[in-house]
């Protein structure tokens, strides 16, 4: 019984001996092919709409046509260097190189998606991504996003940074709110702040403005403005009040364009009685 299991430990023992005896030679091999594959091509790959990255770039901050990458035996080229480099753009959110035995450079990269840009009162001008993060502009495509403008303190020093003021982290909750909703963002043009450092937005159709105040309770505000849309305007027309205000949470406030015509105002007069329709927690002042 003894010899037995002596015997039954000398053949594992060999077993894995010879395991791991193979498994060096096989690293061994590998590390030799390794040295001996040369770099044939790099492959780019960035999804998306956006186009602040585009190959050009890409190529320039690799150095891929200057030879500095093709050719080159793959031992030689430091992968993570490269992922280093791509990362130090402000326009790239993420990126993975990776390469595989025959030769070929893989290159993945996510671009930062921007849903805001705003101009502050000192003249700088940048956007903001999804994430909340400021980046700066790029020479190479202008983004089709919400801008705001008017009173706004929020620094910008050209490079990827979060926000540190109260009144751009509101614009940048409104922008978001607006874009995910298909009737807002086809409807809000522009987001502008008022000597006040209150939100106003302004629509596509008609000459008004609307007072959203702060970025607090967004679905009721934008619910009392919809059902306003709805019940009020319809009876007076786009133009008849200069400003809608809706920063109120149970009321909505319209301020007379007076330079309406006399009939528009009798017309006006007939939103009083409508008011109560626009919602069961809203009411109309007509100032």
């Amino acid at each position: 019984m003894f010899n037995k299991r002596v015997w039954k430990y000398v053949l594992i023992s060999s077993a894995w001996g010879i395991s791991l005896g193979g498994l060096v030679v096989l690293m061994s091999f590998i590390e030799q092919k390794k040295s001996e594959v040369i770099c044939k091509d790099v492959k780019i790959y960035i999804p998306g709409s956006q186009y602040f990255i585009d190959r050009d770039e890409v190529d320039n901050i690799l150095q891929i046509h200057s030879h500095a990458l093709i050719g080159r035996q793959m031992e030689n080229i430091n992968i993570h260097e490269l992922e280093s480099r791509l990362k130090a753009n402000p326009f790239i959110e993420f990126a993975k190189v990776y390469a595989d035995m025959d030769g070929i450079i893989n290159v993945e990269i996510s671009q930062r998606q921007p849903i805001l840009r705003i101009m502050n009162r000192f003249d700088q001008d940048f956007y903001v991504d999804q994430h909340g993060l400021k980046i700066p502009l790029s020479a190479n495509f202008t983004a089709r996003v919400l801008a705001a403008n008017g009173y706004i303190d929020e620094l910008f020093a050209n490079q990827v940074d979060t926000m540190h003021t109260a009144l751009a982290l509101a614009l940048f909750k409104t922008a978001n709110y607006i874009r995910k909703d298909s009737l807002w963002d086809a409807q809000i043009a522009e987001l502008y702040v008022n000597k006040d450092h209150e939100i106003e937005l302004i629509p596509r159709v008609g000459n008004n403005r609307i007072l959203l105040g702060n970025a607090d309770s967004l679905d009721t505000k934008f619910g009392n403005l919809l059902a306003f849309y709805k019940k009020a305007l319809p009876l007076v027309g786009w133009d008849a009040y200069k400003m809608i205000n809706i920063k109120y949470a149970n009321q909505v406030i319209g301020v007379r364009n007076e330079a309406i015509t006399k009939k528009d105002s009798l017309t006006a007069k007939k939103v009083g009685s409508d008011s109560t329709k626009l919602k069961k927690d809203t009411s109309l002042i007509r100032k």
